[in-house]
């Protein structure tokens, strides 16, 4: 029986190198384009119908819409909305990639660290970028609490900065761990249900039944790390627009 392991092997589609640096087209790079073009398309078809009574389709999306507004204007306030295609996109990159996974044979790019920590790295860099460009020179005045004594500056300041530096790490650990722990989970659970003769035959009947509670079970958790790491990504946002 295969590695609980396996899953995760990133393999080359299309092998391209150019001067000694591997190009390649992966399995992971396949599964970033689907989620892209079923995104796009998706939210092409359920907007496509702009009717004063919402039908099912345009319903699901303007409550996306707002949930994700909502999100914004509680955590990072109203200024933020204007970043809201932004946070959108993480959002719905994040979800659709950790519930496409959740189907049998396909890979779940969000189950590595390197992909995690370049989306988080990117956010972290634009949020940044926001800060200064709003704030200058005062940005920095995040790195020191609010009426922290003087001498406690050469203490905070560099725990703070520390703490600060951390958060694209601490975005994609969080996100990788929980993916992968849950799909480990669940192959070693299936593997239970095949080596006792399967779903059909009596011994096998009730690894499956807790595989299938797991299925669902992990189907919300795909769905609640995207909240969270989209939730944080405002958190975030928030110190970068008023420095508190």
């Amino acid at each position: 029986m295969a590695s609980p392991l396996e899953q995760f092997t990133i393999k080359p589609i299309v092998s391209i190198n150019i001067g000694g640096l591997n190009l390649s087209y992966t399995n992971s790079a396949l599964y970033m384009t689907i989620a892209v073009v079923v995104i796009v398309l998706g939210l092409v078809w359920l907007t496509s119908r702009r009717d004063m009574v919402p039908g099912r389709g345009q319903g699901f999306a303007e409550s996306i819409y707002e949930f994700i507004a909502g999100l914004i204007r509680d955590n990072a306030g109203e200024e933020a909305m204007r970043y809201f295609p932004l946070i959108f996109s993480v959002f719905v990159f994040v979800a659709v990639g950790n519930v496409i996974g959740m189907i049998p044979g396909t890979f779940t790019y969000t189950s590595h660290i390197a992909v995690n920590f370049a989306l988080a790295l990117f956010l972290f860099i634009v949020i940044t970028g926001i800060g200064i460009a709003r704030h200058g020179t005062h940005f920095f005045s995040l790195f020191l609490p609010e009426g922290t004594p003087g001498w406690l500056a050469p203490l905070m300041v560099p725990i703070e900065v520390i703490a600060y530096l951390s958060r694209p790490v601490s975005l994609a650990v969080r996100l990788f761990a929980n993916m992968t722990a849950g799909h480990i989970i669940m192959k070693v659970f299936a593997g239970f249900v095949i080596s006792l003769g399967g779903f059909f035959v009596l011994p096998g009947i009730f690894p499956f039944a807790l595989l299938f509670g797991l299925t669902g079970l992990e189907i919300f958790i795909a769905v609640l790390q995207a909240y969270i790491f989209t939730i944080l990504a405002c958190v975030y946002l928030h110190d970068a627009i008023h420095l508190h």
